[in-house]
């Protein structure tokens, strides 16, 4: 198998990564492209050191398998199918998935340190950066840690300023000026996303085929 073209997509919480993702990926049949998370390798949350308040901090680059995350990468280039149990976000009305990630001709790479990591940073042909104010991106993370992982507002709260925050600003922000397309995404209006999902299906569809 040829190598795939690798698109790198990363972004703030609460910055439209999701529906930017499923927009995309609807662009193409499941033999054309596939995906694969950061957010399916984080470590254990029972081997990271607990802070005063009993949390726990996910918004570090050593929260994440690197070792493995970079290693399932390179199985892709090689034509291999990754078979991983998918991450709930330690959700215990949520039982896990076994995902099946298939090679193909596009490999879209998601997370929020995937440019922080040199080496996947290196595989990437193509890289998004999504973004969004504040205000608005704090909004659409209470709405979803509340609503669908069922954390605590206080507890949503402290990671947002202790730990979500610092670790946009260490190790993503650094980054936006060095990718190809920043999104910045601040209305929920989602013809805004697919026009930005459109134009790079097009042109991508024109470099690969």
């Amino acid at each position: 198998m040829d190598k795939p073209y690798v698109i790198g997509i990363a972004g703030s919480s609460g910055s439209g990564k999701t529906f930017f993702l499923k927009s995309f990926l609807d662009h193409f049949a499941p033999e054309e492209i596939t995906l694969i998370s950061q957010d399916d390798y984080y470590i254990p949350a029972n081997t990271k050191t607990q802070e005063e308040n009993r949390l726990y901090n996910f918004d570090l680059p050593t929260s994440i398998d690197r070792n493995t995350f970079y290693s399932h990468i390179k199985d892709l280039f090689e034509g291999k199918t990754i078979y991983k149990e998918e991450y709930t976000f330690n959700n215990p009305l949520l039982k896990p998935k076994m995902l099946e990630i298939k090679p193909a001709h596009i490999l879209v790479v998601e997370g929020l340190f995937i440019f922080h990591y040199e080496e996947i940073n290196e595989l990437l042909d193509y890289r998004v950066f999504l973004d969004a104010d504040e205000s608005i991106a704090l909004e659409r993370r209470l709405r979803r840690d509340l609503i669908e992982r069922g954390y605590d507002h206080d507890d949503v709260m402290y990671k947002w300023v202790n730990h979500v925050v610092p670790s946009y600003n260490s190790y993503l922000l650094p980054y936006r000026e060095k990718c190809d397309l920043v999104i910045q995404n601040n209305i929920d209006d989602p013809l805004v996303i697919q026009h930005f999902t459109n134009d790079i299906a097009s042109t991508l569809r024109k470099r690969i085929y």
